[in-house]
């Protein structure tokens, strides 16, 4: 999985940074068929707000702002035409691969990891998950869907070592 990151605050570790980069590896394995891409910028609450006022209506600044990337092709494409030009196939493949981008706010990570009485790093960890899995269709607007969503989060944290302390 490529994933591009930009660190917009300047205060973003390069442990972070790495463990943000092997998560989310990590998390692909579990929910991805293919090799995809998407971006993480580490952003401020203001640029945090900002966002979740033009994206989401939303007045405030939020931990994580997922948005989830679908193509909309509006083409018809026959096999034919793939087997002739390869580079039309690669070109499909290559729009197709790209799911979306993250914004995590640093500040919010830091104010919820001292609310929830847990490490910066397991917030950081838990913000990257959660977006992934946004952008990966997963939602928790019904109880179901919050429980498999959910589910799935804990079991991926879990798995790679950030649990609740």
């Amino acid at each position: 999985m490529y994933i591009e990151m930009v660190d917009e605050t300047g205060q973003v570790s390069e442990e972070i940074l790495k463990q943000t980069q092997e998560i989310l590896e990590f998390a692909a394995q579990k929910t991805c068929k293919e090799n995809k891409e998407m971006a993480v910028t580490f952003v401020s609450n203001a640029r945090s707000h900002e966002l979740n006022l033009e994206y989401r209506d939303t007045d405030r600044p939020t931990d994580v702002i997922s948005l989830e990337y679908k193509p909309e092709l509006d083409i018809a494409v026959d096999e034919e035409d793939l087997l002739d030009h390869p580079e039309l196939a690669e070109m499909l493949e290559d729009f197709d691969a790209y799911i979306g981008e993250l914004f995590i706010s640093v500040d919010k990570a830091r104010e919820q990891a001292e609310e929830y009485g847990h490490s910066f790093e397991r917030e950081m960890g838990f913000l990257a998950v959660h977006g992934f899995l946004h952008i990966n269709g997963y939602d928790h607007y019904t109880p179901e869907e919050e429980a498999e969503m959910f589910g799935l989060q804990e079991e991926i944290l879990t798995a790679y070592g950030l649990t609740r302390k």
